[in-house]
C-alpha cells in the first residue's frame, strides 16, 4: 500500500521546521546578518530589561523583609526607631553572607563590577565570567539588602553583560559582533534602572565600548529602549527625584561659581576613588598580615557598617533618601558636610571589605550633599546674584558622579532623566566640565579604568598599549620545525647572555627587549624552577610588529565603522 500524500498544511510546517533549523545553523557558524542582529539586540535588551527591574524588586523585598519596613525608599528614617542591635547584626550577617558566596564561586573572593565589563569588552571580545557574574549579582543584592553603602547599577551592568556573553557564546559571535551585544546589554540595564534611555545608550558607548561607532549605535539604542520598557511597566514614567522650581538661572552672574563649584567635585570625586583604593590596599594588607580567611572580610566590613549606622543611618543602603533631601535644600550645612565624609567612608568601607555593589549612586549621593554645601555658603555670601543652593546640589550630583565614572556626556544626561529638569543644563554642564577635566588628570581617567590599571592592564592609555598584552608570544613565535626558523646556536648564545622571554609572556614583555636590543628575533623559552631553560622558538621582531598592527587596524576600523 503506497504511503499517504503529505497534506499542504503539513508540508509547509515541515518546510518552516527546515528553515528555523538551517537559519539557527547558519547563526551559530557565519553569524547575525544586520537584520537577524537588531532582532537578537531587541531580545537581549529586554532580557537585561528584567533582569535590572528584579534585581531592584529582590533589593526591596529582601530589604522590607530584614528590616520589617514597607517604604524602602525611607529607610534610614525607619532605621532610628530599630533596636540598635538588629541594626549591627543585619549588615553583619549579610557580609557574612555574601562573603561566604564569593568564596565558593569566585576565584579571587571579589564581587565583578563595571570595572570587569570594559575588560571583557577590551579584551575578551565583549565576554565576562558567567559563573562569577552570577554570585557577584547575588552577593551585591545581598549587600544592599543588608545595609550595605554602594549601587545596584554596577551589579546590574554586569548582570546583563552575563545574559549578553551566553548569547555570544550561543551564536559563536566574533569580537565586533560580541562588543556590539554587550554594549546592547549594558544600555538596556542602565536604561531601565534609571528610567532613562538616552543615557543608558550612551553610557554603553562612552563607558563600556569607549567609542561612538555608528553600526553598535542603532542596535545599542533598541536595547536601550527596550530596557526603558520594562521599567515603565512597572514603575510609569516618573522621574527618580522630584525636584522644586529654581526659577530663572542668572547663569552669567553665577558662572564662576559653577567652575569653582565643578573643581571642588573633582577634587571630591578623587577623594572618594582614592579611599576606595585604599581602603581595598588596608583590607589586603591586613589579610596577608594576619591570615584572616577571605570569607570574613566582608562580615567585619558589615559589623563597621551597622555600628557607624547606630548613629548615622544615612549610610545604610543606596541613599536616594538622603540624595532627594539634598536636592530639595532640607538639609543645613554641617548636615550636608557630616553625611558627606561619612558616605565617603562608608562606601570605602562596603567596597574595600568586598562586600560587592557599584558607584555610581554612592556618587551622586556625595555629589548632591557635596554641591549642597557649597550653594549653602556660596548663596549665603553672595545672596542677591545667587540662585537656590539646591540648583548647586544638582550640578554637584552630576559633576561627581561624571568624574568618577568618566562619563561626562551620559552622566550629563542620566542627572537630566533622573529629575526631569532641562532648564538648568548650562549649569550642571559647566561643573561637570571642570570635575572631569581636573579628576582625569589625578587619576586614570576614572574609577573604573583606575581599577584596570592597579591590575597591570593599561586600559586608559589607548588600544596602542593594552592591545600588547593580549598576544602571547607563543602564538607568534617560528618553531625550530619552522622553515624560517631562527638559528638554534644563535638562540642558545642569547639564552646565555641572558636574552630572552618566556613563552607565557605577551608581547607586552617582548617589545620592550626588542626596543633594548638590536637583534632581529628572541629566543622563547620554557622556564621552570629547578630546570635549565628549554628552547621553544623565537619570537622575530617583524611577526610582532606585524601582529600589533594588524590590531592597531582591525580596532581602527571598528572604532570608525
Amino acid at each position: 500500500m503506497a504511503d499517504p500524500t503529505p497534506s499542504f498544511l503539513s508540508q509547509q510546517l515541515t518546510m518552516a521546521m527546515a528553515s528555523c533549523r538551517h537559519g539557527l545553523k547558519v547563526l551559530r557558524k557565519k553569524g547575525p546578518d544586520k537584520v537577524t542582529f537588531w532582532f537578537i539586540a531587541l531580545v537581549i535588551g529586554i532580557a537585561a530589561g528584567f533582569a535590572a527591574l528584579f534585581f531592584r524588586k529582590g533589593i526591596e523585598a529582601l530589604q522590607a523583609w530584614l528590616y520589617g519596613t514597607e517604604d524602602v525608599q525611607n529607610l534610614h528614617s525607619f532605621i532610628t526607631g530599630l533596636d540598635w542591635y538588629w541594626v549591627v547584626v543585619i549588615p553583619t550577617i549579610g557580609g557574612l553572607v555574601v562573603g561566604l558566596i564569593l568564596h565558593v564561586f569566585t576565584k579571587d573572593g571579589r564581587a565583578r563590577s563595571v570595572a570587569d565589563v570594559i575588560l571583557g569588552a577590551a579584551i575578551h571580545d565583549g565576554r565576562v565570567e558567567t559563573r562569577a557574574g552570577l554570585a557577584s549579582a547575588l552577593a551585591s543584592m545581598i549587600t544592599l539588602s543588608t545595609g550595605g553603602s554602594s549601587g545596584r547599577e554596577g551589579p546590574v551592568v554586569h548582570l546583563a553583560a552575563v545574559i549578553s556573553t551566553k548569547v555570544n557564546r550561543w551564536i559563536n559571535a566574533d569580537g565586533i559582533t560580541g562588543r556590539d551585544l554587550l554594549g546592547c546589554a549594558v544600555a538596556a540595564g542602565v536604561s531601565a534602572s534609571f528610567n532613562a534611555p538616552i543615557a543608558g545608550a550612551l553610557f554603553a558607548l562612552e563607558v563600556v565600548l569607549r567609542h561612538f561607532a555608528v553600526h553598535a549605535f542603532a542596535p545599542i539604542v533598541i536595547a536601550s529602549v527596550a530596557g526603558t520598557v520594562i521599567n515603565r511597566l512597572e514603575y510609569g514614567g516618573v522621574t527618580e527625584f522630584a525636584l522644586p522650581t529654581y526659577g530663572d538661572l542668572q547663569f552669567y552672574a553665577e558662572l564662576p561659581a559653577f567652575l569653582l563649584l565643578g573643581l571642588t567635585c573633582g577634587l571630591v570625586a578623587v577623594l572618594l576613588m582614592r579611599a576606595i583604593f585604599w581602603a581595598e590596599d588596608f583590607g589586603n594588607h591586613v589579610q596577608d598580615r594576619t591570615g584572616l580567611p577571605r570569607w570574613l572580610r566582608p562580615t567585619i566590613a558589615g559589623m563597621i557598617l551597622g555600628i557607624i549606622a547606630l548613629w548615622f543611618p544615612h549610610i545604610i543602603g543606596v541613599g536616594y533618601e538622603t540624595t532627594s533631601m539634598a536636592l530639595t535644600g532640607q538639609l543645613a550645612l554641617h548636615e550636608a558636610i557630616v553625611f558627606a565624609v561619612l558616605k565617603v567612608a562608608a562606601v570605602s568601607i562596603t567596597l574595600g571589605g568586598r562586600m560587592g555593589g557599584g558607584v555610581f549612586s554612592p556618587s551622586l549621593m556625595i555629589g548632591a550633599l557635596t554641591g549642597l554645601g557649597f550653594g549653602l555658603i556660596a548663596t549665603g555670601v553672595f545672596p542677591d546674584v545667587s540662585g537656590s543652593s539646591s540648583l548647586y546640589a544638582l550640578a554637584g550630583m552630576g559633576a561627581v558622579a561624571a568624574a568618577v565614572l568618566g562619563a561626562p556626556i551620559s552622566t550629563t544626561l542620566i542627572v537630566f532623566e533622573l529629575t526631569g529638569d532641562w532648564q538648568t543644563g548650562l549649569a550642571v554642564m559647566v561643573a561637570v566640565s571642570m570635575s572631569t577635566a581636573l579628576a582625569s588628570r589625578i587619576v586614570d581617567r576614572s574609577f573604573f579604568l583606575t581599577q584596570i590599571e592597579r591590575r597591570g592592564i593599561h586600559l586608559a592609555a589607548g588600544p596602542q598599549a593594552y592591545l600588547l598584552s593580549m598576544f602571547a608570544v607563543a602564538r607568534i613565535m617560528r618553531r625550530p620545525d619552522d622553515p624560517r626558523a631562527a638559528p638554534e646556536a644563535r638562540c642558545w648564545e642569547l639564552i646565555n647572555d641572558g636574552t630572552y622571554v618566556d613563552g607565557t609572556a605577551t608581547l607586552e614583555v617582548a617589545m620592550p627587549i626588542f626596543d633594548q636590543s638590536v637583534e632581529r628575533f628572541i629566543p622563547v623559552v620554557t622556564l621552570s624552577p629547578n630546570a635549565p631553560p628549554e628552547l621553544l622558538g623565537a619570537l622575530f621582531h617583524v611577526d610582532a610588529l606585524k601582529a600589533y598592527n594588524r590590531a592597531l587596524a582591525a580596532t581602527a576600523a571598528e572604532e570608525h565603522s
